[in-house]
């Protein structure tokens, strides 16, 4: 079934009401009829699996058949703090980051960063990552909708990962493979962890050196040299199968 989101509003007394730019993609490009069923999520972890009453001008009713909890998501909320790479690659590293489970997406400027967003520019950018991020949780059904926050700094990426369980920085200085795996182990059991990507050019010395000052664990990804908009989808994809694999959705 196809799924879409809608801010929690939309929700009340066993119907959801469906708006904005989802309207015309259900009945001019799906060309979809009432009593045909679709899967909503208002971005809290809900699924609504509902029928379609009916398909006005500006607005689409939905009767909820049952909810239940989203079984796709990670019962750990990961965070990846991506420096901001040339041309459009972020948009690819949101795309999959959400796909691979990620809550939360934070661009960062670090000082080896080329690329440079005036405050105009990175709203505007946001904006776009942000209905990115939707359109990769429907596609690989979410049921959180991530958010991609603000362009901020380093210090400031650091502030927001300061509460986190675990904080991992690859860095291509580290060596010690079995280390690195066994604290992707240990992130994995806690209950969030962040996730610090480096630019092209990749972190300076003294960035790894604050961060690990401020708790940050430096991982190994490896023998070889890993792109910017690689790495970060790497070391999700190996939280990702070590989580799922801890039995947390038991619980």
């Amino acid at each position: 079934m196809y799924r879409f989101f809608v801010p929690v509003e939309n929700v009340s007394d066993g119907e959801i009401l469906i708006t904005g730019d989802d309207v015309n993609h259900i009945k001019n490009v799906l060309r979809m009829k009432p009593g045909e069923k679709v899967v909503v999520s208002c971005g809290r972890g809900t699924d609504y699996f509902c029928v379609i009453k009916g398909i006005e001008k500006e607005n689409i009713c939905l009767i909820v058949e049952k909810e239940e909890q989203t079984a796709a998501e990670l019962p750990v909320q990961i965070t990846l703090f991506q420096a901001l790479p040339k041309k459009d690659k972020m948009e690819l590293v949101i795309q999959k980051a959400v796909e691979l489970g990620a809550a939360q997406i934070v661009p960062v400027m670090t000082k080896r960063c080329v690329v440079r967003l005036d405050a105009k520019k990175g709203e505007k950018k946001q904006s776009r990552w942000q209905t990115i991020a939707e359109a990769a949780a429907k596609q690989s059904g979410r049921g959180l909708l991530p958010r991609i926050h603000p362009v901020v700094d380093f210090a400031g990426a650091l502030e927001l990962a300061k509460d986190m369980d675990t904080v991992l920085i690859p860095y291509e200085l580290c060596e010690d493979m079995g280390a690195s795996v066994r604290a992707m182990e240990q992130a994995a059991e806690g209950n969030s962890i962040g996730i610090f990507i480096g630019p092209e050019g990749g972190f300076e010395r003294s960035e790894v050196e604050q961060a690990v000052s401020q708790g940050a664990i430096p991982i190994s990804l490896g023998r070889r040299i890993l792109r910017t908009e690689t790495a970060g989808l790497a070391v999700l994809s190996v939280l990702m199968f070590q989580i799922e694999g801890t039995g947390k959705y038991a619980q």
